[in-house]
């Protein structure tokens, strides 16, 4: 379906990709997979409007081949006054009518040949995409995401999470020859993550899905292609035996790289002692050998471990306060109340103190961020703050934080950095090299906006964090460190997340939203809650545990211990079997 060969395309203050290849063949469901920033929005862009980009190398794509699209930045449109059925069967209703007005028009016109050949036209497009059966197809697809109760609901009145799912379900249902996906679980609620990948197991065409979501991962998709380093390869097979093979190239990599380093020191210590000696002696064969010995030396260089795939570099993502925490109530909220068109949250009792991190989740739409910006504006008489607490926030609405229009370097003078090298040198601990710094804000990935919001609030050192959803759009390797700076984290945090394992990570206790109020729960309730009516309790609990033999893997690495490291990932592969 598309062939892609020896792509290659740059920015002006970046290179994207260096002769990339890769193919996607009919009925592949395959996950788009590579840090953030590194420009996978961007090759869909190529993908869907080739003629918009001057890039070198060779895209093929099937004759005709039809593009369903759901953007990662959907909007809500409220403007919009029809029903979730009407909105899903746009297309439809339209060419239906369209039959309609063409057999009306045919009764009373002298022109019959010209209208046939539009009627049979507008017929064939109908059929195309599924026309016969539209309406129950489209009961059959809300069925599959549990939206059947919203069929005749207005468009206007679904939570963005619903509204995703919508979009999702629309572009399906006009039977696209590739379906195209930029991030669609950002912000899903733990029931609509779930929704959502039934839709995508559920759909018979080819299907190109950017996500960085670990549960989506590892049940959607038998073809992997990874984007880093300006470098892509393609995988057929599960995302979990990927990242397995990656892993073990990484334990024989780093093997082979101490070797190379230590006759790399070698062979240096050999040079030098030759350079040395045919100072003083002008033999030929003094020469010879010295020239010999460089070349070897040139060959082991050009075979140091380049690995783009198993190298990545994580941002280094340091939460830290001004000063020691005393042990106090940072935040009391008493009798909190808020409604717009109805009542969001009544009567809502809760506090949490200094060091407390605090997982604050609920359906789509139930008043989770309206709450935390209330907090932190502090201006409401039921929530109190304690005067010592400095608070920091990140936005799912970045443009809040951030402001678009300003370079990286103006947004950290603004915040408070005196030179350009104290910049540099703080946001290249977070992925930010010199060269992109002088770049819009508003020209970033979304990935890395977070990371910026993230990099801005931990130079803030703040001791009470609200946090907005923190781990949409990060790649998988930004969100592991984010969990391990929220451990090491003093402060107190509020965090508005769906993401299970940075909940089950990081957070001592949850606040969930419940019939318009907020009840606390352990986390031992809440693994129960969601092994019940979410996710499969195995899967999970497997899940965890080859994570934390993951870390020890990255342990016995870093201490070169690579029998263990082998040991352990041989312990590694008995788990995903299990998955």
């Amino acid at each position: 379906m598309i062939k892609v060969n020896n792509l290659s395309y740059s920015y002006p203050q970046k290179d994207l990709y260096n002769k990339v290849s890769f193919t996607l063949e009919d009925g592949q469901h395959c996950a788009f997979i590579g840090t953030s920033g590194s420009g996978k929005s961007t090759l869909i862009d190529i993908i869907m409007d080739p003629d918009k980009y001057m890039f070198d190398g060779t895209l093929e794509i099937t004759p005709n081949c039809r593009i369903g699209y759901v953007s990662q930045f959907s909007r809500l449109d409220e403007t919009k006054e029809i029903t979730v059925f009407e909105y899903i069967g746009e297309e439809f209703i339209k060419l239906q009518n369209e039959i309609t007005s063409i057999c009306i028009e045919m009764e009373t016109s002298s022109d019959i040949d010209s209208l046939l050949e539009k009627y049979q036209q507008t017929l064939d497009t109908f059929n195309a995409i599924g026309g016969d059966n539209f309406e129950s197809n489209i009961n059959k697809k809300l069925s599959l995401a549990n939206l059947s109760k919203r069929e005749d609901l207005m468009i206007s009145k679904l939570s963005g999470g619903e509204f995703k799912l919508i979009q999702v379900i629309k572009e399906m249902l006009t039977n696209p020859d590739l379906m195209i996906m930029d991030e669609p679980d950002v912000f899903l609620d733990f029931e609509n993550l779930n929704s959502l990948k039934n839709l995508i197991n559920s759909h018979k065409g080819t299907m190109l899905i950017i996500t960085h979501n670990r549960y989506l991962l590892n049940h959607c998709f038998n073809k992997i292609i990874h984007l880093e380093n300006t470098e892509l390869q393609e995988f057929n097979g599960r995302y979990i035996d990927y990242n397995f093979s990656l892993l073990q190239t990484k334990i024989e990599l780093q093997e082979l790289a101490i070797a190379d380093t230590e006759e790399i020191e070698r062979n240096e210590i050999i040079i030098d002692k030759l350079r040395f000696i045919s100072s003083y002696h002008t033999e030929a064969s003094r020469g010879k050998s010295l020239y010999a010995r460089v070349k070897v030396l040139e060959r082991l260089e050009a075979r140091r471990i380049k690995a783009p795939f198993v190298d990545i570099k994580q941002p280094e993502i340091r939460l830290i306060t001004a000063n020691e925490i005393d042990e106090t109530i940072a935040l009391r909220v008493k009798d909190y109340s808020v409604a717009f068109e109805d009542v969001l949250l009544e009567n809502v009792n809760f506090e949490i103190k200094s060091t407390d991190k605090v997982a604050l989740i609920g359906s789509n739409g139930t008043g989770k961020t309206t709450l935390l910006r209330e907090i932190f504006k502090n201006n409401h008489d039921a929530i109190d703050i304690n005067e010592a607490s400095q608070m920091a926030y990140l936005s799912q609405l970045q443009g809040e934080i951030l402001n678009e229009s300003n370079t990286i370097f103006e947004e950290f003078f603004d915040a408070g950095f005196k030179t350009y090298d104290e910049i540099i040198a703080y946001c290249s601990n977070y992925g930010f090299d010199e060269k992109v710094l002088n770049q819009k804000i508003g020209l970033l990935s979304g990935g890395e906006k977070n990371i910026l919001q993230l990099a801005k609030i931990s130079a803030s050192k703040a001791n009470l964090l609200l946090l907005d959803e923190p781990t949409s759009h990060l790649d998988t390797y930004s969100q592991i460190a984010l969990e391990k700076a929220i451990e090491n984290y003093n402060g107190a945090i509020l965090m508005i997340s769906h993401d299970f394992y940075t909940i089950v990570n990081c957070m001592d206790f949850v606040l969930i939203i419940e019939d318009k109020t907020i009840r606390k729960m352990s986390m031992r309730k809440f693994r129960k809650m969601i092994y019940a009516s979410h996710f499969d309790r195995d899967y999970l609990e497997i899940e965890q545990k080859k994570k934390a033999i993951e870390a020890k893997i990255a342990l016995a690495l870093q201490d070169t211990d690579f029998a263990l490291a082998k040991e352990l990932s041989e312990e590694l592969e008995v788990l995903i079997k299990l998955l």
